[in-house]
Order: C-alpha cells, then sequence, then structure tokens
C-alpha cells in the first residue's frame, strides 16, 4: 500500500489509492509537531464544491482501533480526526470500493500517512 508525505497531505491533498470493500487497512500517520494535528478522507466534490447522487461514499465503513486519534467526524463523503501530539493510528474497512482518485487525503501540522 502507499506512504504520503507532509508535502503530498497538504492544502488540497493527494488522491487516494484504490482500496477493496471489506479489507481493513491500517493509516499509521506520523506527527514531528509538538501540537494536535487532523486528518481527512473526502470523497471528490462535483463542480460546484458539493456533494450529490454522483459523488461516491467514500467514507462509509467502519474505524476501529483508533490510537492517539481522537474526535471522530463522519459522514458518507468525509471522515477526519484529531491526531495527537506524535501521531497515531486507526483501521478503516470501507464498506464500498474506493477507486483510485475517488477520495483525497488531507493533512495538517505536517503529517505523514502510511496505507498497510
Amino acid at each position: 500500500m502507499g506512504s504520503y508525505t507532509s508535502n503530498q497531505l497538504y492544502g488540497t491533498g493527494t488522491p487516494i489509492e484504490a482500496l477493496t470493500s471489506g479489507t481493513t487497512y491500517t493509516f499509521a500517520i506520523t506527527s514531528s509537531t509538538s501540537g494536535s494535528t487532523y486528518f481527512t478522507l473526502e470523497s471528490v466534490r462535483n463542480s460546484i464544491g458539493f456533494y450529490d447522487s454522483s459523488s461516491s461514499a467514500t467514507a462509509e465503513g467502519i474505524l476501529e482501533n483508533l490510537t492517539n486519534v481522537t474526535s471522530l467526524v463522519s459522514s458518507s463523503y468525509i471522515f477526519s480526526v484529531v491526531v495527537n501530539p506524535g501521531g497515531g493510528s486507526f483501521d478503516f474497512t470501507p464498506s464500498n470500493n474506493i477507486a483510485v482518485s475517488e477520495s483525497f487525503l488531507r493533512g495538517t501540522g505536517g503529517i505523514s500517512l502510511t496505507i498497510s
């Protein structure tokens, strides 16, 4: 699976790799900052910036085993977590197949990510 640098996750983020429905993936987040950071997985929005019937529900699934990660906020199209200082991890089992570039990965605070 993939690894993503802080430069790739910053700002608009980077497209996600393909994930298979029903498979559990571990998202390991590292951080060199002393403060909390944020990580987001978000479905691609339509041309005017909204989710609609053409949007894929890429954030639907099970998030569990949150380690040093708090404040989960989620919908069918997006989930975000606060990553405590030092980094953290969680497992995500998507309910739907996620195609390459169907979602974006974003992070603040200089975090990096490995999906395994």
